[in-house]
């Protein structure tokens, strides 16, 4: 039986483009499978069409010039030249209703004497409380660390693993440090989905695939099938249980425990002159109902962007608005602009990186492939090393 394509992923996040770019650069015929009405998953550049175009991030916010898979994508669309700075602005806290500076919250003495610590603890099998408590302090991991590793994955940290934050890599050194471009991050899943050798179908919701020696089926709830030789999941692990073919058991019940943490994030934008809170990168909350709030002050407008990071179910859509509000120091009818998105990242725990080498055991030899921000971390690069080492996998180096 002919196939329709070498190559079919599921999913349009970055880690499925970046997996369907690394199949297509390779001259494979590659199909990109997503359910919702846009690409980019957690990276979603929210514009205002009313503000004169003026975007801020809704989800991932910077790109390093560590990352170096997204780079070498980059690269490939000649994108690279057209990065921009980010300009420097510094995060403050969020504590007690009021607006405080980081230092506020750090124990001088106690890192000075932990800190040490940091150049030879090792990293492996420690839950980020455990490892950050001990290099840095306890009192300090308790006051501030805590908040500001919730900040960054938006979940509770204490039990996630540290080896999934702020893994080291290579800089190239002739890219900007920090960068985003004129459009935002959305620039970069846009451009990978619209080159002609990837085909991309949103709106396509699975309902199940099945697997036999020439490949796999992909079964569409509107009744459709595509068949290809390769297939490759790059959606949450709830989801890629759900849609585990026929003959992997046990991938999937080696993936089926792994939790998601569920992100009310509301985007704001006001007109400069409406706020006088000066520039900052953004506010780490301290034990309030959002871990973040991530701002566009590194990119000067006639307007400014917030993305408020709530916790789920803890304040009705209204409160939400006026607590950010509160948080900014300004009048709810200031606002010119705002939007919600609904985020999701994985909740990874202690043990999780076992549990990799695990499911990877059971992909071995395969041709289905499984990728997404839940195997190293929850940055961009972290998932495109994922895909790009699946794509090896699959497909050879």
């Amino acid at each position: 039986m002919t196939t329709d394509f070498d190559h079919i992923v599921i999913g349009a996040g970055i880690s499925g483009l970046g997996a369907a770019h690394f199949s297509a650069r390779r001259g494979l015929s590659t199909l990109v499978l997503e359910a919702s009405d846009r690409v980019g998953g957690c990276i979603n550049s929210q514009h205002f069409d009313a503000l004169g175009g003026f975007w801020t991030e809704g989800g991932g916010h910077t790109c390093f010039n560590s990352y170096g898979n997204m780079l070498s994508i980059l690269d490939d669309l000649g994108l690279t030249g057209q990065v921009e700075e980010k300009l420097k602005v510094g995060y403050k806290l969020w504590k007690g209703g009021k607006r405080r500076s980081i230092l506020s919250a750090l124990h001088f003495f106690e890192a000075a004497r932990s800190i040490p610590r940091l150049f030879t603890a090792p990293k492996d099998g420690r839950s980020v409380a455990d490892y950050y408590g001990s290099v840095l302090g306890r009192r300090n991991y308790r006051d501030l660390l805590r908040y500001a590793f919730q900040a960054v994955i938006c979940q509770p940290a204490d039990d996630y693993p540290a080896e999934a934050l702020f893994r080291r890599k290579p800089r190239r050194k002739e890219v900007i440090k920090a960068f985003t471009f004129a459009k935002g991050i959305s620039t970069i899943p846009e451009a990978i989905a619209a080159q002609d050798a990837i085909q991309v179908r949103t709106g396509q919701r699975i309902a199940r695939i099945e697997s036999d020696a020439e490949g796999f089926l992909v079964h569409g709830e509107d009744g459709s099938q595509v068949r290809g030789r390769h297939l490759t999941l790059a959606v949450p692990p709830d989801v890629a249980t759900a849609l585990m073919p026929n003959g992997f058991e046990a991938a999937r019940d080696t993936i089926s425990d792994i939790g998601m943490s569920e992100i009310e994030t509301l985007v704001l934008a006001f007109r400069n002159q409406d706020l006088p809170l000066k520039p900052i990168a953004g506010l780490i909350a301290v034990e309030d109902a959002f871990y973040s709030a991530v701002s566009r002050d590194f990119k000067p407008d006639d307007y400014r962007g917030f993305a408020f990071h709530f916790k789920p179910g803890q304040l009705s859509p209204e409160a939400q608005v006026e607590r950010a509000c509160t948080a900014l120091g300004v009048a709810p009818d200031r606002i010119a602009a705002q939007s919600r998105i609904h985020n999701r990242l994985p909740a990874l725990r202690s043990g999780h990186f076992d549990l990799v080498k695990r499911l990877d055991a059971a992909l071995a030899g395969s041709r289905l492939a499984v990728t997404g921000n839940w195997f190293l971390g929850v940055s961009m690069e972290d998932a495109l090393t994922r895909s790009r080492s699946e794509s090896d996998r699959l497909f050879g180096t």
